[in-house]
């Protein structure tokens, strides 16, 4: 099912239109606010209303598609967010903005245009043309009935004539199109002088003053959200290796005898053969002379100084052979079991005798023959103990997840009598929050983030597991959960911290870090500005010397930063060189431009840039007509929308 999903999103997102937001051409305008009447409005829209009904119905449906795309990876507290609601919820205003203007206004679309669009939809198309029957047999998997799914498709038609007509006639004008070809072609050779902040860090400068001082400036900026110490155990193979014992030598033996072909190579030939082809229904006169003949070419092939590959190409009925003088490569038992006595009886430069078989007489040559070859059980026996107890590490993994999910639940006061009955050891970690985990900085040994088992812990299902109500509020075990095929953790919270500001000893020497940081950045500003103003009044700068030098326009960066970049292509150049500064990630860069040429930008490049501001701009122009039409009908935002936006962790607390 959700392979079909995928295949057919476009499909999918009119299934989601029809449960989510029913259209108002299905009921109409005035019989869905009746509908609606007795929910908790959000939004007034004309009319209209939004409601909180509607509202949740559109989120839940949303969530549980994420949840269907991402798997494992699936974060509610990432996606479920105030940001993540106000976007649904103006699109919704939006839509239902759309669906009263065009009611008002009487649009509508005829049932040839409705046509032509769902021919259009290419879920629908065979080879690129409307097929009836795909159109018919995809509703019916999907479960959407043909009409919902009309009225949809001439819903949407139809809103589509509310702003369409605005971003149709959006028209990008040619100087503003003639001025972004000359952004992007214009070209400028620079080179770069730079102020790296490594080189004016001094931690060592930075008082106790100064970091009381900043400490007791950002409580906000320190504080730490809700987070928990947490032991937790980890059944994985390794885990389940451990508990397996070692194999005995008669275990190994015996694996050993199982599996000889493993550890070898069978014995093999490498034949070449002349084939006298004999057909099923010939007769018994046909066969004698076939007979006779393959006896004579034999014979031949036996000779002193016989070329077998000679008389393979002149004799042989085996055309697909012949041409590389019969050459049949290696062959192994089995290959050819109603010949295979004869065949391995030959040894290197041998010639058999015929040879009869179903297609007539055979005479093979023995290229080469080698004996069946086994490497000594002794030589293999670290190899075979370890097979024997990976394979019996699986079983005991499987046995062991079991009774871990059991003995977690029977008792769960604590993961102690789990660890005892499975052999397990208890680990420990400290600063999980729901939101991920804190700065090892802040937390100090033991931290969570500096853990080995730092990405098992910040998984979303193990944060949501310990901050569930079961393990907050009830103090149990917070639950088993299979991170992996072979990786299953049970995790507990032991001690729950609230948000808090940590001790100024505790983060001190992430404030010295950071103050020393801001004050080298400061530093690297100033020497980098300094020199900048006196490179613009014509002085030198002692030991400065310019490097990288390179050019660069606003399509080819020359692997700079985009800051870079800009400062460099918008630095007055009236007289050269040239000169600008700005701030980097690393510090601050002195540019100096040496020269300016233009280029003719490539006509597919060119046409495509103007397809991308065309529809900026009529993007833009869009959304200038839908703030206008919510003003218009007097959109208005009721009480109960800010109770609606928070997000599901918010409400939990």
């Amino acid at each position: 099912m959700f392979t079909f999903f995928r295949t057919h999103q476009r499909l999918m997102q009119v299934v989601l239109l029809i449960l989510v937001l029913p259209s108002f051409v299905l009921i109409g305008v005035s019989g869905y606010s009746s509908y609606t009447s007795n929910d908790t409005e959000l939004v007034r829209i004309g009319d209209t209303a939004l409601t909180a009904e509607e509202f949740d119905q559109a989120r839940r449906v949303q969530l549980q598609n994420m949840q269907q795309e991402q798997g494992s990876a699936f974060d509610l507290a990432a996606v479920d967010s105030p940001e993540a609601r106000r976007k649904l919820l103006d699109a919704m205003v939006n839509r239902n903005v759309l669906v009263e203007v065009a009611t008002k206004e009487g649009l509508s679309v005829s049932d040839g245009v409705l046509r032509q669009a769902i021919a259009a939809i290419p879920d629908f198309q065979v080879d690129g043309v409307f097929s009836p029957e795909r159109y018919n047999s995809l509703l019916s998997t999907s479960g959407i009935p043909i009409r919902a799914f009309e009225e949809s498709q001439r819903a949407d038609l139809t809103l589509g004539r509310v702003l369409g007509p605005v971003a149709q006639t959006a028209e990008l004008p040619a100087s503003v199109a003639n001025l972004v070809d000359k952004a992007l072609t214009t070209t400028r050779k620079v080179e770069l002088l730079n102020f790296e902040v490594a080189d004016y860090l001094k931690p060592e400068s930075i008082t106790d003053a100064e970091v009381q001082a900043w400490y007791e400036k950002n409580q906000d900026a320190l504080r730490l959200p809700q987070y928990v110490d947490v032991s937790y155990l980890v059944l994985d193979e390794d885990a389940a290796r451990k508990s397996v014992p070692a194999p005995s030598a008669d275990d190994l033996q015996n694996y050993y005898n199982q599996n000889k072909s493993r550890f070898g190579r069978a014995e093999r030939i490498n034949l070449s053969h002349i084939l006298v082809a004999v057909k099923s229904d010939a007769s018994e006169e046909e066969r004698a002379a076939a007979r006779e003949r393959a006896d004579k070419i034999a014979a031949e092939a036996k000779q002193d100084g016989a070329d077998f590959s000679a008389l393979a190409q002149e004799n042989s009925d085996d055309k697909g052979t012949a041409r590389n003088g019969g050459n049949l490569s290696w062959i192994s038992r089995g290959a050819l079991p109603d010949m295979e006595t004869a065949i391995f009886a030959l040894r290197t430069g041998d010639v058999s005798p015929a040879v009869q078989s179903v297609d007539g007489y055979h005479i093979f040559k023995a290229n080469a023959y080698e004996e069946e070859s086994v490497q000594p059980f002794e030589e293999l026996a670290t190899q075979l103990e370890q097979e024997i107890r990976q394979q019996l590490a699986a079983q005991r993994f499987a046995d062991m997840a079991t009774q871990l999910t059991s003995l977690v639940y029977e008792s769960p006061e604590s993961l102690q009598a789990t660890a005892d009955a499975l052999g397990l050891t208890i680990r420990q970690a400290k600063g999980v929050s729901r939101e991920g985990l804190l700065d090892a900085a802040f937390i100090g040994e033991g931290s969570a983030q500096s853990s080995t088992d730092a990405e098992l812990l910040n998984d979303p299902r193990v944060r949501r597991a310990l901050f569930s109500s079961q393990s907050l509020a009830q103090r149990q075990n917070a639950g088993v959960i299979e991170v992996a095929a072979d990786n299953i953790v049970a995790v507990r919270a032991e001690e729950i911290h609230e948000s808090s500001v940590p001790a100024v000893d505790q983060v001190k020497d992430a404030i010295v870090e950071r103050l020393a940081l801001e004050q080298a950045r400061q530093h690297a500003k100033e020497a980098g500005e300094k020199a900048l103003a006196s490179f613009k009044a014509g002085q030198e700068v002692a030991d400065a010397k310019f490097g990288w030098e390179r050019s660069i326009n606003r399509l080819n960066n020359a692997g700079l930063p985009e800051v870079v970049v800009n400062a460099a292509m918008s630095a007055d150049i009236a007289t050269l060189p040239g000169y600008a500064g700005v701030n980097t990630d690393t510090g601050y860069s002195v540019i100096k431009v040496t020269g300016e040429s233009a280029a003719e930008l490539d006509p597919a490049l060119k046409d495509f840039m103007q397809q991308q501001m065309r529809a900026l701009l009529a993007n833009a122009e869009e959304q200038a007509a839908m703030t206008a039409l919510r003003t218009e009908l007097k959109v208005t935002e009721q009480p109960a929308v800010q109770e609606a936006l928070q997000s599901s962790d918010e409400e939990e607390q």
